[in-house]
């Protein structure tokens, strides 16, 4: 008797699918998410606003970005200074003397970052080694053969079509004025 029950159930739900093919089901429920989609879009918010709240909450979280600020002439340690640890200072690299604001990239070259060991320093032997190591990061290119200049010149050329020139580091000659 349950097999006879299973075969009557098995032979209506066939008689209903010769009614509609998979394809014409499909397209019927992908139209009606699509509406529902729409017109809870038209409708604005919830009631309690959720919809415009979580939109605005993303905006409020970012801070706009400061325009650079021209710092002229400083010296390697005031360069320090700007290494990203004090979040109310521009984020600062130095290549070639030449020193650049890259606070807008400060997931790279901020605290925790990537690139970090970089910040608040002339990086220019340790882009052109192409290294990380802290020993590395100085403005001194004795030694460096043709492949390591040409690094060098190539990161120089991407800082400055991505970030503003600030400033330069004060060269110190050898009488420490």
């Amino acid at each position: 008797m349950a097999i006879e029950v299973m075969r009557e159930i098995l032979y209506e739900s066939n008689a209903a699918h010769r009614f509609i093919s998979p394809t014409t089901f499909l397209t019927v429920v992908a139209v009606g998410f699509t509406l529902y989609y729409v017109v809870s879009n038209l409708l604005g918010p919830s009631e309690d606003g959720h919809q415009q709240r979580s939109r605005n909450s993303t905006y409020q979280e970012i801070e706009p970005l400061r325009p650079p600020v021209q710092l002229g002439e400083i010296t390697a340690e005031e360069l320090r200074q700007y290494d990203g640890s004090d979040p109310q200072k521009p984020l600062l690299v130095a290549i070639k003397g030449r020193i650049y604001d890259v606070t807008n990239s400060r997931a790279f070259y901020g605290p925790g970052g990537p690139y970090a060991v970089y910040a608040g320093k002339d990086a220019s032997r340790a882009l052109a080694k192409m290294t990380f190591e802290e020993k590395d990061v100085n403005d001194d290119l004795t030694g460096l053969d043709v492949a390591e200049l040409e690094a060098l010149q190539d990161w120089e050329n991407k800082f400055m079509t991505r970030y503003v020139k600030v400033g330069t580091v004060k060269m110190i000659g050898p009488t420490g004025k």
